[in-house]
């Protein structure tokens, strides 16, 4: 028989506020979600928000660390080790990009946050920059090792890097977020559909073929 131990409660509790307090950012903004919203809308006391959290600060800036950490990781998988064919090359980023698409949607709220941006603290709004910088050198890390193994041409990967990411930011932005018409195409694909209109734009935009 399982046992749910006073330190799993804890770890979830705290799991339960952070999630919660992530979307009260996303839907409100920081300065007008109070702590007493948060903890209002995660059914626990305020003792307890202060229990695990210093400040709404604190908590905002460990979303942002924790949720930066899953994105880079997802867009590191496409470091290679090795020159592949063209073949392996278009199933590895559709499988990257795909899980790209299926992070943010995953994570919408945090996306919000990154792609939209938040009247905040400097120190939270300093924490968003510096996630929004890593992503695109996450990437460009991707291409210039491509390039290394001459999968890609020699071009300039800050430049390559920049303009994919644009890209996909202005993919997630009609996909997740925006819902005027003239997008419901776009709305209704999959990840994996997007994934594939990406690696087109890859290989035509960065491999020029």
């Amino acid at each position: 028989m399982d046992y749910i131990t006073t330190q799993d409660q804890g770890s979830e509790r705290r799991e339960q506020i952070l999630e919660v307090a992530l979307k009260q950012f996303s839907d409100y903004g920081y300065h007008k979600t109070k702590v007493s919203d948060i903890v209002k809308a995660a059914g626990v006391a305020q003792g307890t928000f202060y229990w695990y959290f210093k400040s709404k600060e604190a908590i905002a800036l460990e979303i942002i660390h924790n949720k930066e950490a899953d994105l880079i990781a997802v867009v590191l998988q496409g470091y290679r080790e090795s020159k592949v064919t063209v073949q392996e090359v278009v199933q590895a980023s559709e499988k990257l990009f795909e899980d790209y698409f299926v992070f943010s949607q995953q994570n919408k709220y945090f996306m919000r946050l990154l792609l939209k941006g938040m009247e905040t603290e400097e120190s939270v709004q300093s924490a968003i920059l510096e996630t929004r910088i890593k992503l695109e050198k996450a990437f460009q890390k991707n291409i210039e090792r491509a390039a290394e193994l001459g999968i890609l041409p020699q071009k300039d990967p800050m430049v390559q890097s920049a303009l994919l990411v644009s890209l996909l930011e202005g993919m997630l932005e009609r996909w997740l977020f925006n819902p005027q018409q003239g997008y419901s195409k776009l709305q209704s694909q999959s990840a994996k559909q997007l994934a594939k209109d990406v690696v087109q734009f890859e290989f035509f935009g960065l491999l020029g073929i």
